[in-house]
């Protein structure tokens, strides 16, 4: 089930220079809401997306965003999955190719509340199709 869905302003660090201030569609799910009868370990699902307007990126800025949402959102770091979506894209003069819509997993390493290192891995059945689910289920919603 959908938490949150909206566009998600961070503020950089630059103080009043606003470095790396950008904003990005964040969607969070809380599975445990969803009616499943298993417990699951990681309920809490983050999906950020860019947003044309923003000056960054979410993947330039994943872990100063991971931080703020956790913190924002009260969501334990070992308790959700950080997911990057990049939806498909038409391109060519007549748009004849396409790359198709990935999903991408990220994990951190948590320190002092903060999240640093990031990595980017590929998502396999079957928690890609658990949020692609998800994911449609806000398609159909709007």
């Amino acid at each position: 089930m959908i938490i949150h869905d909206s566009i998600y302003y961070w503020e950089g660090w630059g103080g009043k220079l606003k470095l790396a201030n950008g904003k990005c569609r964040l969607r969070i799910f809380d599975r445990r809401k969803s009616g499943e009868p298993v417990t699951i370990l990681r309920p809490f699902i983050v999906v950020v997306s860019d947003v044309l307007e923003s000056k960054m990126s979410v993947r330039s800025c994943a872990g100063h965003i991971a931080t703020k949402v956790t913190n924002e959102f009260n969501i334990k770091p070992n308790r959700m999955m950080w997911v990057e979506y990049y939806p498909a894209v038409h391109y060519g003069r007549k748009n004849e190719y396409k790359i198709a819509e990935h999903y991408i997993l990220v994990d951190f390493s948590w320190k002092e509340g903060r999240a640093m290192h990031p990595t980017w891995r590929q998502m396999n059945p079957p928690i890609l199709d658990t949020v692609k689910t998800l994911m449609e289920s806000t398609h159909k919603e709007q």
